[in-house]
């Protein structure tokens, strides 16, 4: 039994949920037989063909929607995740999840992988106000992937993160995968939504997705498209405890006709219809270690401009499979311009990232086993 742990995972929706489902249900689909386990959240959940075993938890209050998982407490869904058959356990947060499936390995003595994901010292620092105590908490979560036999990361720029939060062990690096990468139908789900949306096919779309949350640099985003001179729609996708101060933004900018939020979305074929309906995702995060929906934009060949020099745009050449510019409001309003302006330099790029930024999550979970094979053989 392979146990795959998160404390993310749908219906709360962000991308290291989406990558611990997929994980799951690519091992599942291959025959292997896999758990998840995760706090609970409430909300519709996806259909989930494999087992989920949802520990207690709470809400935490200055980070909706994500809770905080206890794991120890003495309950039935507890025991029944200790009596579970692991043959390894594959971690993707280094709290209560985490903790929990160090403890698990420790005790069984069988292999057991961290993934590295997020930026935690930003999340960090807008909590808690003394660097003193922001210090001892990273190396408090350090201590989780000091523990583990691999780490793994998406690109070969997250070790530099790593290495800046005092991680001092090997690093492996799997990529992410992509669960629109097989999509044929793009130009159905653009006229589709566009039409349901009512934007003219002369109108610019913009998109973003991701949480509706300060590090992800929203606010430079909202300031940076009130320098636009010309007619255009931005979407913003998802949801955060930014996102009332974000509507408040666009309503003192005087762009709330051509700025909207939707919440979070967690109908996948809707949400590529986001994608396939926009023109250029704007993705100015620096808080990102890779960014999986760029990933996904470029699935729906719709190219991403990001900040140069932000962990996410190692990714990104500049017009060949994306773009980026300097952080800068002027700077980055000037790209937007320049970008939609010429048609042919945007439509090159979008064919150049859906032919570098796309695997499928099929294709990654085969590997995932081939590796998950390899350190099980190796711990024995």
């Amino acid at each position: 039994m392979i146990g795959l742990f998160n404390e993310s995972f749908p219906p709360l929706m962000d991308g290291v949920a989406l990558t611990t489902y997929n994980y799951a249900y690519w091992l599942h689909q291959n025959g292997h037989p896999v758990s998840v386990v995760t706090p609970f959240a409430d909300g519709e959940r996806f259909a989930e063909p494999f087992q989920v075993f949802r520990y207690p938890s709470f809400l935490l209050p200055n980070r909706k929607p994500y809770r905080w998982g206890l794991p120890y407490l003495n309950t039935p869904i507890v025991f029944q995740i200790h009596r579970i058959p692991f043959k390894i356990v594959h971690a993707h947060s280094p709290f209560s999840a985490g903790r929990l499936a160090m403890s698990i390995a420790k005790k069984r003595e069988i292999p057991f992988i961290m993934s590295f994901h997020s930026k935690f010292r930003e999340d960090f620092t807008r909590s808690v106000k003394s660097p003193i105590v922001v210090d001892w908490m990273i190396r408090h979560i350090m201590e989780v992937y000091e523990a583990a036999d691999e780490v793994w990361i998406s690109q070969e720029a997250v070790e530099e993160v790593l290495r800046c939060y005092g991680y001092k062990g090997k690093t492996e690096i799997v990529e992410l995968g992509n669960d629109f990468a097989a999509m044929s139908n793009r130009e159905t789900l653009r006229a589709k939504k566009r039409d349901e949306l009512g934007v003219a096919p002369e109108t610019p779309l913009f998109l973003f997705v991701g949480q509706q949350i300060v590090e992800k640099n929203i606010p430079f985003l909202l300031d940076s498209l009130t320098l636009l001179d010309f007619p255009f729609r931005m979407i913003l996708v998802g949801e955060g405890y930014g996102l009332e101060s974000f509507r408040e933004q666009v309503l003192a900018n005087g762009q709330q006709e051509l700025i909207s939020f939707t919440g979070s979305i967690t109908d996948r074929e809707e949400l590529a219809g986001y994608y396939a309906a926009a023109d250029l995702f704007l993705f100015p995060s620096l808080y990102d270690t890779a960014g999986l929906v760029i990933r996904e934009a470029a699935a729906l060949r719709t190219p991403s401009l990001l900040i140069e020099g932000s962990t996410a745009a190692t990714a990104i050449q500049d017009n060949v499979n994306g773009f980026v510019a300097p952080h800068d409001t002027n700077a980055y309003a000037s790209r937007v311009t320049e970008i939609t302006r010429d048609k042919a330099l945007l439509q090159r790029v979008a064919l150049g990232a859906e032919k570098t930024l796309t695997r499928s999550w099929e294709d990654i979970s085969r590997e995932v086993f081939d590796r998950y094979q390899h350190l099980i053989a190796r711990k024995r």
